[in-house]
C-alpha cells in the first residue's frame, strides 16, 4: 500500500480554523533567503537551548511588534518587531525568549490544551501554516490567514507572568551560553517598556502575550549587571552581523517603499549589503536593467551564492525574460538542490517558457518541491499545470484540490477530489490523497451544519 501522507490531519487542522475563530488574518511570508538568515541567527540559540537546529523561525508578515510560539518547532516573529531590532542580539534575545517557552514546556502544561482537542488542532494549522503556505501572488511569498490578531489567538499564545520571568531567566543564560551579550534583551524589554500604560487598542500584541512587569525587568537587569563572564559586552560575530544586515535588507527591500529603500542604501556604497537593497528597490521600480546590473555585482561577489541566483531568477521571470529566468533558476538549484523553494520557483520560469521538454521537467521539478514542502500553494498551483500540459488530469485534479484545501476553499476542494477520484485509479497514491481531502472537506461542511 502506498505510503501516506500527513495530509489529513493538517488540512483538517487548517478547516477547523478557518471555520472558527481566525477572524483577523496575518499572512507568512516566504522566502528562501530571508528564512536561511534567520535559521543562521537562531541556531546558536537552539543549540544552548537543546532544542533542534532545524526548528523554523516564520515570518509573520505584519508591521506590529510580535514574537510567538504555537507548538514545540516553530517560532514566529512579525515583520514589524524584526526590522525594529538594530543589532543581531536583539533579535537572538527574542528567539532565545521564545526558544525558553519551548526549552520549558510551556506550551504544553497548559490545563486548555489538555482539555481541548479543538486547539491541538489549531496548532496544528499554524504548523501546516508553517511548513509553507505560499499565497498565488506576492513577491516575498504571502501565507494564507492565520488568526494570531483574533481574541481567542492572543489568549491561546499568552503567557502568565511566571513563564515569562522563567522564560528570560532562561533566555538569558542560552545567550550567555552561545556567547550572545545579555544584555541585549535588556533593550529588547526597552522597546516595550510604557507600552502596558497604553490603552489596549494601542499596545502592541507583545505586551498582550508577553506581560512585561518593573519585576520582569528589575530581574533582567540583575542578570545583566551581574555577569562578568565571557558574553558580557561580546560583539556579535561577523557571521551574526551579516546575515541580520542581508535578511533586513532583504525583507526591507521588498516591504518598504523604494524611495526609502534607495535612500537608505545609497548611491555610491558598493557594499553586498546596500547593492542587495538597490537591486530589490529597481526591481520594486519595475527597472528590470538597474535591477540585473545590481544583481551582476552581487554575483560577482558571491558567484556561487543560490539566494543572489534566485533574485535573478525571479528579477528576469517577473520582467517577462522567461529563457534567462530558466538559466537562473537552474544555477540556483545546482547551488541549493534541496531548497524547496527555490526548486519551486524553477519550475514555474520553466512553465512560464512553455516548451515540451521544459514543461515535462518543470513536472520533475516541482515534484521534488512537493516532497519537500506540499503546503505551498502557489507551488501546487503550477504542479497543477505541469501534470495538466502532461495530460494527466487526475494528478492535476488532485493538487488542485489540495491547493483549495489549504486555503480554505472546501467546496471548490470537494469538486476537484470528487473529479480525481473518477480519473485515477482505486487505491493509487493520487486516488488516496483525493479522499483525504473528500475527509476533510466532508468534516468541514458538518462543523458549518453544527
Amino acid at each position: 500500500m502506498p505510503r501516506r501522507r500527513p495530509f489529513t490531519t493538517l488540512i483538517a487542522a487548517l478547516a477547523l480554523l478557518l471555520t472558527g475563530w481566525a477572524a483577523e488574518a496575518r499572512s507568512i511570508i516566504r522566502d528562501a533567503e530571508i528564512e536561511r538568515g534567520l535559521q543562521e541567527l537562531a541556531a546558536p540559540i537552539l543549540r544552548a537551548a537543546g532544542l533542534p537546529t532545524s526548528t523554523r523561525i516564520i515570518v509573520v508578515n505584519d508591521r506590529t511588534l510580535n514574537a510567538f510560539v504555537a507548538d514545540a518547532r516553530h517560532i514566529f516573529i512579525h515583520s514589524g518587531l524584526l526590522m525594529r531590532m538594530e543589532d543581531p542580539a536583539e533579535l537572538q534575545a527574542v528567539l532565545a525568549h521564545e526558544a525558553a517557552h519551548i526549552a520549558n514546556g510551556h506550551l504544553t502544561r497548559r490545563p486548555a490544551n489538555a482539555r481541548s482537542a479543538q486547539s491541538a488542532a489549531r496548532m496544528g494549522l499554524l504548523l501546516a501554516l508553517a511548513a509553507g503556505a505560499a499565497s498565488d501572488n506576492g513577491r516575498l511569498g504571502a501565507g494564507i490567514a492565520i488568526g494570531t490578531g483574533s481574541t481567542a489567538a492572543r489568549l491561546f499564545f499568552a503567557h502568565t507572568r511566571a513563564e515569562e520571568a522563567s522564560a528570560d531567566q532562561a533566555g538569558l543564560r542560552y545567550m550567555v551560553q552561545a556567547g550572545i551579550d545579555p544584555a541585549a534583551m535588556l533593550e529588547v524589554l526597552e522597546i516595550f517598556r510604557g507600552q502596558e500604560a497604553l490603552s489596549a487598542g494601542r499596545q502592541d500584541p507583545y505586551v498582550r502575550t508577553h506581560p512585561l512587569t518593573r519585576d520582569r525587568v528589575r530581574s533582567v537587569e540583575a542578570f545583566v549587571n551581574g555577569r562578568s563572564g565571557s558574553a558580557a559586552g561580546a560583539e556579535s560575530s561577523a557571521e551574526a552581523q551579516y546575515w541580520f544586515a542581508r535578511t533586513r535588507a532583504k525583507l526591507g527591500g521588498f516591504l518598504n517603499a523604494p524611495r526609502q529603500t534607495l535612500r537608505q542604501a545609497g548611491r555610491t556604497d558598493q557594499g553586498e549589503i546596500a547593492t542587495l537593497a538597490r537591486a530589490i528597490a529597481h526591481h520594486q521600480n519595475a527597472d528590470a536593467a538597474q535591477a540585473i546590473s545590481e544583481v551582476g555585482r552581487l554575483l560577482q561577489m558571491r558567484p556561487d551564492d543560490p539566494y543572489y541566483q534566485e533574485l535573478q531568477g525571479q528579477i528576469l521571470f517577473e520582467s517577462r525574460n522567461f529563457p534567462q529566468a530558466v538559466q537562473a533558476y537552474a544555477r540556483a538549484v545546482q547551488l541549493a538542490p534541496r531548497e524547496p523553494l527555490i526548486l519551486a520557483g524553477y519550475g514555474r520560469a520553466l512553465l512560464a517558457a512553455d516548451t515540451s521538454s521544459g514543461n515535462a521537467r518543470a513536472r520533475e521539478v516541482l515534484e521534488q518541491a512537493y516532497a519537500r514542502d506540499p503546503f505551498d500553494p502557489r507551488m501546487l498551483r503550477d504542479l497543477a499545470l505541469a501534470y495538466a500540459r502532461g495530460g494527466n488530469n487526475g494528478m492535476a485534479s488532485v493538487v488542485t484540490a489540495e491547493r483549495y484545501a489549504i486555503l480554505g476553499r472546501m467546496e471548490d476542494a470537494e469538486i476537484h477530489a470528487n473529479r480525481a477520484s473518477g480519473l485515477l485509479p482505486n487505491g493509487s497514491g493520487g486516488w488516496l490523497r483525493a479522499q483525504d481531502v473528500l475527509r476533510v472537506a466532508g468534516a468541514a461542511q458538518s462543523r458549518r451544519n453544527r
